[in-house]
C-alpha cells in the first residue's frame, strides 16, 4: 500500500455539526475572548519580563504559563474563527498535522508548568528558609526546557500513528480545528493504537501531572495545620488560591473532554466541539485575569507599565 497516495490532499473542516446556521453568532464571543487572551496574556507577559523585581520563580514560572495559553490559543483560533466565516475551511493533510502537533504539545507543556507551580509553593509554604537555595533561576530555567522535551517526546510519535493510516479519500471533519481522534477517525482502518497510544499519553502527562499537584497540594494542607501562627494559614492559602482556581479550569474540562471524545460515545458531537473551542479560549482568558485580581505585587506593575 502506497501510504503517501492514500492520504487526502486536504481536510474540510465544517464547523460544529448542527449548529451550521449559528456559526456567525458563536464566532463572536469566541473572538472577544481570544482578543482578551491575547491582551491579558501579553500584558502580563511584558510586565514580568521587564520588571526585574519580578524575577523569581513564582513569576518566571506564571510567564512560561501566560506564553504557552498565547500559544495554545493562537494555534487554534484563527483556522476556527476562518471556519466559523466561511472564509477558509480548508487545511492541508501536513497542515492539519502541524496544528494537532501544536495543540498537544503546548498542552502537555502548559501541564508541566502548572506542576513545576505547585512544587514552587509547596517549597515556599513548607520549606521557606531553602526557597531560595532550592528554586534558583537556573533550575526555573532547567524547568522549562525539560518540559519543552518531554512534551515533544511524548506528542511526536502520533504524527507517525495518523501518517501510517489509509484514509480512502475521507476528508470531511466535523471540526473547526484538528485533534488527533478526530483525524483518525478518518480513517478506513484499525485505529485501536491510536486510541490507546492517546490514552497513555494522556495519563503519562496531564494524568500524572495532575496526580504529582494533587500530592503536593495534600502536602501543603498538613503544613498549614501544623503552623503555629493562626495568621499565617490564610495568607499562605490566598498565594495558593490563584493557582488552584487555574488548575481546575485546566484539567477539568481538558479531562472531560479526553474521555468524552475516546469513550463517550452517547455525548453529542456538538457539545464536544463546543467544548473544545471554549476550552482554548475560556482559560487563557481568565488565567491573567485570576492572578492580576489576586496577586498584589503584578496589579502595581502592570498599573505602572499601562
Amino acid at each position: 500500500l502506497n501510504l503517501s497516495g492514500s492520504h487526502p490532499a486536504f481536510f474540510i473542516l465544517v464547523g460544529i455539526p448542527g449548529m451550521e446556521k449559528s456559526h456567525t453568532w458563536i464566532s463572536i464571543p469566541v473572538c472577544m475572548m481570544y482578543s482578551a487572551a491575547l491582551l491579558g496574556n501579553l500584558v502580563l507577559l511584558v510586565t514580568i519580563v521587564k520588571e526585574r523585581s519580578l524575577h523569581e520563580p513564582m513569576y518566571l514560572f506564571l510567564g512560561m504559563l501566560a506564553a504557552c495559553d498565547l500559544l495554545l490559543s493562537t494555534a487554534t483560533v484563527p483556522k476556527t474563527l476562518s471556519v466559523l466565516w466561511s472564509l477558509s475551511t480548508q487545511i492541508s493533510f501536513s497542515g492539519c498535522l502541524a496544528q494537532m502537533f501544536s495543540i498537544y504539545f503546548v498542552f502537555v507543556a502548559e501541564s508541566a508548568i502548572l506542576l513545576a507551580m505547585a512544587f514552587d509553593r509547596y517549597i515556599a509554604i513548607c520549606d521557606p528558609l531553602r526557597y531560595t537555595a532550592i528554586l534558583t533561576r537556573s533550575v526555573v530555567g532547567k524547568v522549562g526546557v525539560v518540559a519543552l522535551i518531554r512534551s515533544f517526546c511524548i506528542m511526536f510519535p502520533a504524527i507517525f500513528l495518523l501518517m501510517r493510516l489509509p484514509y480512502c479519500g475521507h476528508n470531511i471533519m466535523p471540526h473547526t480545528y484538528c485533534e488527533h481522534i478526530g483525524v483518525a477517525r478518518l480513517a478506513c482502518a484499525d485505529i485501536s493504537v491510536n486510541i490507546w497510544y492517546g490514552v497513555a499519553a494522556g495519563f503519562l502527562s496531564a494524568g500524572l501531572d495532575a496526580i504529582s499537584i494533587a500530592i503536593s497540594y495534600v502536602l501543603i494542607f498538613r503544613c498549614l495545620w501544623g503552623l503555629p501562627s493562626p495568621r499565617a494559614s490564610p495568607k499562605a492559602l490566598h498565594t495558593c488560591g490563584s493557582h488552584l482556581c487555574v488548575i481546575a479550569m485546566f484539567y477539568i474540562p481538558a479531562f472531560f473532554s479526553f474521555l468524552a471524545h475516546r469513550f463517550g460515545q452517547h455525548v453529542p458531537r456538538h457539545v464536544l466541539i463546543s467544548l473544545a473551542n471554549f476550552y482554548v479560549v475560556v482559560p487563557p482568558m481568565l488565567n491573567p485575569i485570576i492572578y492580576g485580581v489576586r496577586t498584589r505585587q503584578i496589579q502595581e506593575h502592570v498599573a505602572r507599565l499601562l
